[in-house]
């Protein structure tokens, strides 16, 4: 008789075990979701007249942006795209071998956990890490690789813009989609020169070697003693690696329909910085696309380095006023807290530091406290574009450009 007790005793506290523990997993499973909804929010929250950009004759363009960093760029990165997004374009973001999984990680975090972001899923980060030098063809690699990624993601962008961690915008992506919006979908941004001159021996016709092709941590580039001719079967051109490029030659260059781009990325993989010739050369030898050139990168660089004491002082007076009048799209290079930076959000971005720059048309009712990182919580039509005063220098400076481009194409057509 005790033995049937005790076994009814123990048969009932097993049960009372598992109801206990079923109630603690439906317990976890509700406050999960009741804490992920609390503080990390869901798509739902926002009202939306329209999440999907109207694409065709009037309406404005589709940028798509790849962001690439290394090793401490993380923040850097995030703040540039806060700065340079709105919901109707696509971002990929990268980070090389150079930084470490913890840092990828918090990125793609911090993405997650900016509720516009996954409202409007026009965000993604590369999850694998590989090996990139800045100098070598790896860095060429990365961003055809970029290219690919988000030609599989969307087919509906126009242009495709490369920016590192230390650029940043000098004009709102309002002003930037309302220039665009009356142009050729086809023209490609881009600087380039025949002009290699000192460039021929030092950087083409010597053999370079990127070890970052084939090693999964990063590592500098090497050169061979042998040193090879200059190629006579196609004209070599250089500039700027920094670009602004249309679809269809994006297109071009990672699919390919004919071997010039495969050609020339497999003589390109032997060349330092290739990054500032492989697109220019592939364009200007192209009969489809060298009409299509806008000799531009719409960039606004800064190449001395200022002193620490001076830098604050230097920095502000020397390069804010030729930045802002100079009509260029973005600005480099910033080390991370430039104050300049700070003085682009409050005066041309009119947007707080970690903020996100979402369009002076898409925010219909901003939060009257400015550090608050989530200013909106209602969204007008994505597809209405309000440009505001900085936009007259763009428009100055790419009226000039593509008028020059017609007189080049004119020119060449008439030989």
């Amino acid at each position: 008789m005790r033995i049937f007790r005790f076994s009814q005793w123990i048969l009932g506290f097993s049960i009372a075990i598992f109801v206990f523990v079923i109630g603690l997993l439906v317990l976890g499973a509700f406050s999960s979701s009741f804490l992920h909804d609390q503080f990390l929010g869901t798509s739902e929250e926002f009202e939306f007249v329209n999440r999907v950009p109207s694409k065709g004759s009037g309406n404005p363009p589709i940028f798509s942006y790849y962001i690439s960093g290394t090793r401490g760029d993380s923040a850097k990165i995030l703040r540039l795209l806060r700065a340079v997004y709105h919901p109707r374009n696509r971002y990929l973001l990268h980070l090389d071998a150079g930084s470490s999984s913890w840092e990828r990680t918090k990125l793609a975090l911090s993405v997650k956990s900016e509720r516009v972001f996954r409202a409007f899923r026009n965000v993604d980060v590369i999850g694998q890490s590989y090996a990139v030098d800045q100098i070598g063809s790896s860095a060429l690699s990365a961003t055809l690789h970029a290219a690919a990624i988000l030609l599989k993601i969307s087919m509906d962008w126009d242009w495709f813009i490369t920016l590192s961690a230390s650029d940043y915008p000098i004009i709102t992506q309002d002003d930037l989609l309302h220039v665009f919006t009356s142009l050729p979908r086809d023209l490609n941004f881009i600087h380039y020169t025949s002009n290699i001159d000192w460039k021929e021996y030092v950087r083409i016709n010597q053999v370079a070697v990127d070890p970052n092709l084939y090693l999964s941590d990063n590592t500098p580039i090497f050169y061979v003693k042998e040193i090879r001719d200059t190629p006579d079967a196609f004209k070599i051109y250089t500039g700027s690696p920094w670009v602004i490029l249309s679809r269809p030659f994006m297109e071009y260059c990672v699919h390919g329909w004919d071997n010039l781009p495969r050609k020339l990325l497999m003589y390109f993989a032997n060349v330092a910085f290739p990054m500032e010739s492989y697109f220019h050369t592939v364009l200007c030898n192209s009969p489809d696309f060298q009409n299509t050139t806008v000799n531009s990168d719409l960039r606004y660089s800064v190449w001395d380095t200022p002193s620490e004491l001076e830098s604050q002082f230097l920095t502000l007076s020397s390069h804010y006023e030729g930045m802002v009048t100079s009509g260029a799209a973005f600005a480099r290079r910033f080390k991370e807290g430039d104050p300049i930076l700070l003085k682009v959000d409050e005066d041309i971005l009119q947007w707080p530091m970690g903020g996100v720059d979402w369009g002076k048309s898409l925010c219909s009712d901003q939060v009257v406290n400015l550090s608050s990182k989530e200013l909106c919580s209602k969204w007008d039509n994505i597809d209405v574009i309000k440009p505001g005063p900085y936009v007259k220098k763009l428009e100055a400076l790419m009226s000039k450009l593509v008028q020059d481009q017609k007189l080049r194409s004119r020119e060449h057509n008439s030989r």
